[in-house]
């Protein structure tokens, strides 16, 4: 990228996943500040990567278990087997170990026993420590899902949210799906706030009272994202608005609102 020309799509696609270097992510984000057109569509290279890191691999039960054992009671087996050696008048004297093959036998078995013990503890527990991560992945994957419905949908309603008294324009864009009540909003070039306050989103139904959407707090770049939030499933919009509220969020928008947008005519 030189002079006015724009940025790339997929420099604007390795700024989105954070994969820039420093020098090169401070370029970029200073010709975004300047440029429209590259500001919109690095919005919406930045909003699909939420769909990104949602995969975490499976981690196999160890093996070898049997073998280990088999391999531990043969080796006691070949022990109780050797003849006791014993000295006697110059003489080496090899006496029977037939007296104590029980007592070999069954510290071998005691042995196993504990052996055992252990082993089964240690693979309960990364049963369970499977069984959990399962459990996260099938909740990731659900949401994934209905990220991607949500995004690919046709009835989905996509609204830009802006404001008109900055010189580098913060905005948002919404994708709200009414009929299962999923939201995903992205929005950029936001103002830090203090420790005491946040943004916080707000869906505008057709009719009725304005419904809390989500808190966020934007990263050092003016981004943040609010993904999937629980909303009332079947509740058509008509505006989205961002507010800026106290850190526990409020039940109503407080005035003014800096960010809004209204839904196409018709959706």
């Amino acid at each position: 990228m030189t002079g006015n020309e724009h940025i790339s799509q997929e420099e604007l696609a390795l700024h989105a996943m954070q994969a820039l270097s420093e020098g090169e992510a401070t370029a970029v984000r200073a010709h975004l500040a300047q440029c429209a057109l590259c500001r919109d569509e690095f919005a919406g290279l930045a909003g699909d990567t939420a769909l990104v890191g949602l995969s975490v691999p499976q981690q196999p039960l160890p093996a070898g278990a049997r073998d280990r054992f088999l391999e531990r009671v043969a080796a006691e087996a070949a022990s109780a087997q050797r003849p006791v050696m014993h000295e006697s008048g110059g003489k080496v004297v090899a006496f029977p170990t037939r007296a104590w093959i029980p007592w070999a036998i069954a510290a071998a078995l005691a042995s196993v026993a504990v052996f055992l013990g252990v082993k089964n503890n240690t693979l309960n527990q990364e049963l369970r420590d499977a069984s959990s991560q399962i459990s996260s992945l099938s909740v990731q994957s659900a949401q994934a899902r209905q990220v991607l419905d949500v995004l690919t949908s046709h009835s989905a309603q996509r609204v830009l949210l802006t404001t008109n008294n900055a010189s580098v324009e913060p905005t948002g864009r919404a994708v709200y799906l009414a009929e299962s009540g999923s939201l995903i909003f992205q929005a950029n070039h936001l103002k830090m706030l203090a420790s005491d306050r946040t943004y916080e989103l707000w869906v505008i139904p057709v009719s009725g009272n304005p419904i809390p959407a989500g808190l966020f707090r934007p990263d050092a770049a003016g981004d943040a994202n609010v993904i999937m939030p629980p909303l009332p499933k079947g509740v058509p919009a008509k505006a989205f608005g961002v507010t800026i509220e106290k850190a526990e969020g409020a039940s109503t928008p407080t005035a003014p609102i800096i960010l809004a947008g209204a839904t196409a005519a018709g959706e």
